[in-house]
């Protein structure tokens, strides 16, 4: 069976906190939403994508892979399952 989606957002949470603590808790706020909603999948989406946003920039600007481009990397990682996912989904 498939991982739950929300694990790999509280990966990616521990990712964050090495890195840019202060937007750890955003990125574990939307694991644990998520963790007791599976369905509502918008607020991990938008701080995703807005994550792999704001590290992408920084990342462009600076060229250091360490540590924006990894945080970049997994943001747009996360972006793309949970795209995938809403496609898989059935249809009603």
């Amino acid at each position: 069976p498939p991982v739950p989606l929300h694990w790999f957002g509280f990966g990616h949470a521990a990712l964050v906190a090495g890195s840019a603590p202060s937007l750890a808790g955003l990125a574990a706020l939307r694991a644990y939403q998520l963790s007791w909603d599976p369905s509502n999948i918008w607020v991990f989406l938008a701080t995703s994508g807005t994550l792999a946003g704001i590290m992408g920039m920084i990342f462009y600007h600076s060229g250091k892979f360490m540590p924006a481009g990894l945080i970049a990397g997994a943001g747009l990682l996360m972006v793309a399952q949970v795209g995938i996912g809403v496609l898989n989904r059935p249809r009603q």
